[in-house]
């Protein structure tokens, strides 16, 4: 049992379509089935410490959730209010980010990319539907996580399969597809968020798993331009392949090293849909936000997205007379802006005026700053995993990139339990701290095998 070659696909599309944005059509189509996708996890996110928080984790409500006392006792023992919702995000959150690996095992080795995603789009659709059930809040939350599983990893490896090996659209067709998924987190706090807020959590929750069946449907609708499925052949039909090279496997743990060093160098970003998200609704003047905390989600969806735009045609404008940096380059600028970002938000908590609240000027400046630097860490990272990665594994490769998130977020989920304990300066400096080890992580991986990364895959255009 083999995984059909990569190469052959490419036969079923025309490589001169460039019908969507100068891309091939199947981009727009894995584009709004992507948005649609964010835009009910993000929606998930935004609400989730929100919800239990302000609502759930509340004496008279969290006693009826099933299987949240065993867990209070054998997972989370004594944990309670703010620091148990904390934990249990950042368990979420990180696991979500590990089950792609799954899912891309399953797509390599059993059933195909294309069913696998399916599969994890319904189950994505019943996890947020059950949200709307306080009882059964644990099992949505699995739900969900299966569901992510079988669908993340699987769309970016078929946005790579649009494109042969040295096609130069790859890295700005990725830049696309991160344009849509930050539309959508610009859409989901002001539609989810709102709702679940202002309205009623349920009708948050309801509102994602909505757009969620919606997602599925411009998927299906849209197959016969992407690239045919890889499932593996059996019997007559079994096509050999090729076997993977030992550069194949040097490629590949060059990667597995990197992952680590993403994990640490997202902390802060990653921060903001828990610990941040608390202290701005507790401390942050949000008067011209409608005062709706959900609402910076918002405002840095939309710094996000102008930001993408910006430093692509930044650098699109660089490389007409100058020499564009490498993809390791472009992080280690990233790491400086994300750095920069950290400090705008000590100096926020350092100077707070005692018994008031904090303007909106210096998260304004993290947001700007932030966002700069995820344009430059982002894209870049996941277009070099597309492109390296061996053709035999590539779902199992990109599922191997998302454990970056994975290990973020269980950092997120243990430090944002110190933010009630911790003076908020010092809080905030961790997260400085973490991206400065980013910074001299990426610049001593340059030195060490940039050379190495230059010549297998083709600079990257954010």
């Amino acid at each position: 049992m083999t995984v059909a070659d990569a190469t052959p696909d490419l036969e079923h599309i025309d490589q001169t379509d460039r019908s969507f944005l100068g891309h091939p059509k199947g981009l727009g189509y894995l584009g709004f089935t992507e948005a649609c996708e964010r835009f009910s996890y993000y929606s998930m996110q935004t609400l989730l410490v929100l919800y239990m928080v302000n609502y759930l984790l509340v004496p008279g409500r969290m006693e009826n959730v099933i299987g949240l006392d065993w867990l209070n006792t054998h997972v989370y023992p004594g944990l309670e209010g703010q620091v148990l919702a904390s934990a249990i995000f950042g368990t979420y959150t990180a696991l979500v980010y590990l089950t792609p690996i799954a899912g891309g095992l399953i797509a390599d080795k059993l059933l195909g990319r294309n069913t696998t995603l399916i599969i994890g789009g319904v189950l994505m659709a019943i996890g947020h539907f059950l949200m709307a059930i306080e009882p059964a809040f644990l099992l949505a939350l699995l739900a969900l996580l299966l569901g992510v599983g079988a669908f993340k990893g699987n769309i970016a490896t078929q946005v790579g399969a649009l494109y042969g090996p040295n096609d130069l659209r790859r890295a700005m067709a990725f830049q696309i597809f991160y344009i849509f998924i930050n539309v959508s987190v610009i859409a989901a706090p002001l539609v989810s968020g709102t709702l679940g807020q202002k309205v009623g959590w349920h009708w948050g929750f309801g509102c994602a798993g909505v757009v969620m069946v919606l997602g599925l449907f411009i998927y299906l609708s849209g197959r016969k331009y992407l690239a045919p499925d890889n499932k593996p052949l059996r019997g007559a039909d079994r096509v050999e392949q090729d076997p993977m090279t030992r550069s194949d496997w040097v490629n590949v743990l060059y990667l597995v090293f990197l992952i680590p060093v993403l994990g640490i160098a997202l902390l802060t970003n990653q921060e903001i849909f828990n610990a941040y998200l608390i202290w701005g609704d507790q401390h942050f003047d949000l008067t011209l936000l409608n005062n709706t905390s959900s609402w910076l989600i918002t405002l840095d969806a939309a710094l996000s997205f102008s930001m993408l735009v910006a430093v692509a045609a930044f650098w699109k404008w660089w490389g007409t007379t100058r020499r564009e940096p490498d993809e390791i380059s472009k992080m280690i600028i990233g790491s400086i802006f994300t750095i920069a970002g950290g400090a705008c938000l000590f100096m926020a908590a350092l100077t707070q005026p005692e018994g008031g609240k904090i303007s909106l000027f210096w998260p304004v400046m993290f947001h700007l700053l932030n966002s700069i630097g995820f344009a430059h860490i982002l894209p870049v990272s996941l277009a070099l995993f597309s492109k390296i990665s061996p053709k035999q594994i590539t779902a199992t490769v990109i599922g191997l990139y998302y454990l970056a998130f994975f290990m973020a977020n269980a950092v997120v989920g243990w430090v944002g339990g110190l933010y009630s304990s911790l003076p908020t300066t010092t809080f905030w400096l961790i997260h400085i701290a973490s991206a400065a080890f980013g910074l001299v992580a990426f610049v001593i991986f340059k030195l060490v095998v940039g050379k190495k990364f230059q010549d297998v895959a083709a600079p990257a255009a954010v």
